[in-house]
């Protein structure tokens, strides 16, 4: 017996190209004789998709409208499909006409392939491409926004929003957290997918409506990054993260201690304002970003243990540089002892930072 297949479709004010996308998803589905649905998940759009959605159903069309009235996010809206999707393969394609969905049967026989976990289709493999609209800079916003993931898989178009997998596939996922638009890379990580299989499709511009791409989504994004990088690399990512914000600090340092010499002020004094502004600086950050978990705990508690931590830390950095200094071989190499110092008084500082100053449990919201 062949799969049945559920197509989720996200919307937001997408009521003129609903039309067309039936229409079409229609004609290649019943030339596949598949069982099949498609669920438009829709934000409240307000715009009429609700009463196109019901002709076609009323038309004997397989498709259905989950309305949403007090959610919002393309992710979100794409789990809640999968969630209530009935069909054996679970498909996600955008609603404005730039998937062709001549493109399901080849999607569709992707993930039934034998051992395949996760199905893309792909504008970035032999065969793929892009709208001449498209222009140079969004290209490029794709192609960074890829090359950003690149740590997490190796598939060439992890940003694309046509994929699929089975409901199976879906069923082991681990906790999910999405946020933004790129609900794939999540689904591929969180479903511990190793063997994924992408087809080649020509990407097309949206003929009506305008991209939800914007700023904010943007910025969504880098967050989502930095939530699947904690989760498939847990310590070693905070560590690195960590450690950048540390990097960070030193240039807020300099540029201080600058401006507070450029004022006159007494050398131990300028000295001492840097290193504290620099230290503010990176509790702040570490405690938005790399511990963020932590963000609603009591800041000021906080801030004296991260304060205590970075003491510490500076004398065992002293410490192991002086014990190190006394050898015959770094003796003969200071700066590399300092160096082993400054290491060894960074993982202290982090282990205090992860274990004391942001310990707080229970704080990451996950949506299963």
């Amino acid at each position: 017996m062949e799969n049945s297949i559920s197509i989720i479709i996200p919307t937001y004010k997408e009521a003129q190209n609903l039309p067309d996308l039936i229409e079409s998803i229609d004609s290649v589905m019943r030339s596949t004789t598949r069982v099949y649905e498609v669920l438009i998940v829709d934000d409240d759009s307000r715009d009429g998709s609700d009463k196109i959605i019901a002709d076609f159903s009323a038309r004997g069309y397989p498709v259905r409208m989950i309305l949403r009235a007090n959610e919002r996010g393309l992710s979100s809206a794409v789990v809640r499909g999968f969630l209530e999707a009935k069909g054996d393969i679970l498909i996600c394609m955008d609603a404005d006409l730039s998937h062709p969905p001549e493109a399901l049967p080849r999607l569709i026989q992707a993930i039934e392939s034998p051992g395949v976990d996760f199905g893309i289709a792909s504008r970035y493999i032999t065969g793929g491409g892009t709208d001449e609209k498209w222009g140079f800079f969004r290209w490029l916003n794709s192609k960074g926004a890829t090359l950003l993931a690149r740590p997490l898989t190796k598939v060439k178009d992890p940003m694309s929003g046509f994929f699929g997998l089975l409901k199976s596939t879906f069923n082991r996922r681990d906790p999910l957290n999405p946020i933004g638009y790129k609900i794939g890379l999540e689904l591929l990580i969180k479903c511990r997918c190793k063997n994924i299989r992408e087809i080649p499709i020509h990407f097309t511009d949206r003929r009506f409506g305008q991209s939800k791409l914007n700023l904010k989504e943007q910025l969504n994004y880098l967050k989502h990054i930095k939530r699947l990088a904690d989760y498939k690399f847990g310590l070693v990512s905070r560590f690195f993260q960590f450690c950048a914000v540390g990097g960070t600090g030193m240039v807020v340092d300099l540029c201080f201690y600058s401006l507070f010499l450029f004022w006159t002020m007494p050398i131990p004094i300028a000295r001492a304002l840097a290193i504290i502004v620099a230290m503010t600086w990176n509790f702040n950050i570490n405690r938005r970003l790399t511990f963020s978990h932590s963000r609603y705990g009591n800041i000021f508690t906080q801030y004296l243990r991260f304060s205590s931590s970075c003491a510490a830390g500076a004398l065992i950095s002293w410490l192991v540089a002086m014990s190190l200094a006394k050898s015959p071989f770094f003796s003969q190499h200071l700066l590399l002892a300092a160096v082993m110092g400054i290491m060894a008084g960074t993982g202290f500082n982090f282990l205090l930072s992860f274990k004391w100053v942001f310990s707080i449990k229970g704080q990451n919201e996950k949506v299963n």
